[in-house]
């Protein structure tokens, strides 16, 4: 299967991690030799209930047996849809009811940027340096990482940057800004949270020049950082939520939602202004709603933020400089790329799932399912920091 993998199917760098997978479940993976390893990760915090969570699987059954797809989005009303954005409009600010269900995250993000042009009638983007907000065009053009993009210039124009919690940089949002893209909590970056009520001014201006205000939450949403959305910490309701990721507990979706009449802007002058045939996909709602049903009807968000604590208790290093982060969406950086490096594949090899942030290149990624226990947030916090006194015996500080 290895051999097939490497011909047949396209890869996305030049040394994939390659492991076979056999079977997941709960908070852990097993290869075709039936090892089990402990995954801190969770599909890059997609898996919010872990693997193969019975709620999300009997949901999908249940859906798996009144019909697949039937017809482009928008056009029939299917229930899991309809109790999918539903139940998020429940869970959100009044001037977030209407939610346009896409296919991933970066779909999403597409179909934000052009309500946002749409209502405005203005071209120009603002996104951040280094933000990342998906590999689709309009996404990547407003990446603000210029190695990963320029292989595919031209991008999309009119689009400028501004450094995150730079308070000065927030006026160069002007009346020629139709929309601001932020990720409410900085991912790829290396976990950067927003300081001193940053977010909140940067909404402010928005409100004064007339641009909306997008917020990013594929990574951090879904109760990862203790509450359903990382901006209900920050004083700071966007014109325009994005989500995916962990929405849709481990199958695949994207959502931009938005004021009712806001979103009726995509319904004419163009007519369909977003299209999509398989968003809101029968199944995959059904298994989102399960996911999404489960975060806000249990106490998965406040133990997110008591994890965060045992992960801070246990991971404690000399070899770790900090932990960025809130609640299950941390980021353990160490003293060098290189020492980050041998952790992630010394721990593969102990049995225990790390991975590598886009951008910063010594941060270690942490960001498990909401359902990990105690005992296993401590077993793999052990195997860290045995990696981590192995490093240092051999290299001291």
């Amino acid at each position: 299967m290895k051999t097939d993998f490497y011909k047949y199917q396209a890869q996305t760098s030049p040394h994939p991690l390659a492991m076979e997978i056999s079977h997941a479940e709960g908070s852990y993976i097993y290869n075709t030799k039936n090892k089990a390893f402990l995954d801190f990760v969770a599909g890059v915090s997609a898996c919010t209930l872990g693997h193969k969570h019975p709620k999300i699987i009997n949901a999908i059954k249940n859906q798996l047996d009144k019909y697949l797809h039937v017809m482009v989005y928008g056009e029939y009303i299917q229930e899991s849809a309809v109790a999918l954005t539903k139940l998020l409009a429940k869970n959100l600010p009044e001037s977030l009811q209407t939610t346009y269900l896409t296919n991933s995250g970066t779909e999403a993000v597409e179909g934000a940027l052009k309500l946002a042009k749409r209502a405005t009638g203005r071209s120009e983007i603002i996104s951040a340096n280094q933000a990342y907000h998906g590999n689709t065009m309009g996404s990547l053009s407003v990446m603000g990482f210029e190695e990963r993009k320029r292989a595919f210039r031209p991008l999309v124009p009119d689009v400028r940057f501004i450094t995150f919690n730079n308070e000065a940089d927030i006026q160069k949002i002007t009346a020629k800004t139709a929309g601001v893209i932020l990720e409410t909590i900085q991912g790829g970056a290396g976990f950067i949270q927003p300081e001193n009520g940053y977010l909140a001014k940067v909404k402010k201006r928005c409100e004064d020049v007339g641009a909306l205000l997008i917020l990013d939450e594929i990574q951090p949403g879904i109760g990862r950082t203790g509450k359903l959305f990382a901006f209900e910490h920050y004083n700071c309701i966007p014109d325009i939520l994005v989500t995916g990721k962990g929405l849709g507990g481990g199958m695949p979706i994207g959502a931009f939602t938005a004021s009712n009449n806001l979103m009726q802007l995509l319904q004419d002058n163009p007519k369909l202004g977003h299209i999509t045939t398989f968003g809101g996909h029968p199944v995959i709602a059904a298994a989102a709603h399960a996911t999404l049903q489960e975060v806000v009807s249990t106490n998965l968000m406040t133990q997110a933020v008591e994890k965060e604590a045992l992960f801070k208790k246990h991971l404690k290093h000399p070899l770790i400089t900090e932990i960025r982060g809130r609640g299950l969406m941390l980021a353990a950086l160490t003293t060098s790329a290189d020492i980050t490096n041998q952790v992630i594949l010394k721990a593969q090899d102990a049995g225990l799932i790390l991975f590598w942030l886009l951008f910063e290149t010594k941060a270690i990624r942490i960001t498990p399912p909401l359902t990990i226990s105690n005992e296993e947030i401590i077993k793999g916090c052990k195997i860290i920091t045995s990696i981590l006194d192995e490093i240092l015996v051999e290299k001291p500080i």
